[in-house]
């Protein structure tokens, strides 16, 4: 058996919680389909779908010159995308993208992106 470094390994961590009866019937219900291998494995699952649906969006503070080139930088890379997800790709505020966008377009920087 290889040599394992505990320090360098991450442990798994053990959550208890309180169930209703129902919803410890249903889970029990799908277990019993096949659907999950156990009712562990549908709260693991079911956690990693809800992180999944959670992200926080990190804003960073930069100043605009910077946000603009990162801003047209972005816009060369991918043809189209949503100013949205510019925002949230480079972690900058969704009223300054737009801002920067709309400045960019004005300048005919986007034109032909």
């Amino acid at each position: 058996m290889p040599y394992v470094n505990q320090k360098e390994t991450k442990q798994s961590k053990t959550i208890g919680t309180k169930l209703t009866p129902r919803e410890y019937e249903e889970i029990s219900g799908l277990v019993d389909a096949g659907i999950y291998l156990s009712a562990s494995d549908f709260v693991r699952e079911s956690i990693r779908d809800k992180l999944k649906s959670i992200r926080v969006i990190k804003i960073r503070d930069v100043d605009y010159e910077t946000a603009k080139k990162e801003v047209l930088g972005y816009y060369r890379s991918y043809d189209e995308a949503y100013i949205s997800e510019v925002s949230e790709d480079l972690e900058l505020d969704l009223e300054l993208v737009n801002q920067i966008t709309e400045e960019l377009e004005h300048e005919g920087r986007l034109k032909g992106i």
